[in-house]
C-alpha cells in the first residue's frame, strides 16, 4: 500500500484554486495539471509498505500532539528553477505549527524504520508536472531549459491570494495510481490539540 500524511485543505480555498486552474491551465497545455481535488499539503511521503504495518503507521502517528495553525495559500514558482521548470506550485505562508507537525510526523515515523526525508521540508502545492520526466522538485542531473511553462509563467502577474484556514488535523492516506492520475483514499484522522 502507499502511504502517505498530509494536511486536507478546506473547500472554499479549493474552489478557489480550482478557478486559478481554469484560467492557466490553457497557458500550459502540455503539462499535467493536478486535480483540485486530490490536492493536499504533504507532510511526510511514506511509500510502499505492507498493509500489516497501517495499524502500527496510525498507533504512531495518534501519539502525536500539537496546537490548531493558520495556512494562508498565495504565491507560486517553479521547481527547480524558472528557467528549467518541471514543477508549478502554489506556495504558501503557515504559522509555526506548520513545521513542527512536519518535523514530529517525521521523528515518530523514523521509529519504525521508515527512512527520514533528505530534503528540507518545503510545504507547497503542486498544481502541474511538465510533461514528460520527472515531476520531482530538486535539480537533476540532465535538466536544462524547458519551455513547456513559458506562456504562463509571462502571463502569471500577480498570483491572487488563495484564502486562510486553521488546519485542526492532518490524516493518513493511501495513494492509487491509475492511468487517470492519482487517486488518494483518507484512512486515517488525527486532530490536532495539546492533550489536557
Amino acid at each position: 500500500m502507499r502511504l502517505f500524511v498530509a494536511l486536507d485543505i478546506d473547500e472554499a480555498i479549493r474552489q478557489n484554486i480550482a478557478e486559478f486552474i481554469e484560467r492557466v491551465r490553457g497557458l500550459a497545455p502540455d503539462a499535467r495539471w493536478v486535480s483540485s481535488e486530490s490536492l493536499h499539503v504533504t507532510l511526510k511521503f511514506i511509500g510502499e509498505k505492507k498493509d500489516a504495518m497501517v495499524d502500527d503507521i496510525e498507533s504512531a502517528l495518534k501519539g502525536i500532539s500539537g496546537e490548531p495553525f493558520r495556512v494562508s495559500y498565495r504565491g507560486c514558482g517553479f521547481f527547480p528553477t524558472p528557467k528549467s521548470a518541471r514543477v508549478f506550485w502554489l506556495g504558501m505562508d503557515a504559522e509555526s505549527g506548520l513545521a513542527s507537525l512536519a518535523k514530529a510526523v517525521e521523528s515518530t515515523l523514523t521509529k519504525l524504520d521508515i527512512p527520514e526525508e533528505k530534503r528540507e521540508f518545503s510545504p507547497h502545492l503542486t498544481l502541474a508536472r511538465a510533461g514528460g520526466g520527472s515531476g520531482a522538485p530538486g535539480w537533476r542531473k540532465g535538466d536544462r531549459p524547458n519551455p513547456q511553462f513559458r506562456a504562463l509563467q509571462s502571463h502569471l502577474g500577480e498570483v491572487p491570494e488563495f484564502g486562510t484556514m486553521t488546519a485542526r488535523e492532518f490524516f493518513l492516506y493511501r495513494s492509487q495510481l491509475s492511468p487517470k492520475g492519482s487517486r488518494y483514499t483518507k484512512i486515517a484522522r488525527f486532530p490536532l490539540a495539546s492533550p489536557e
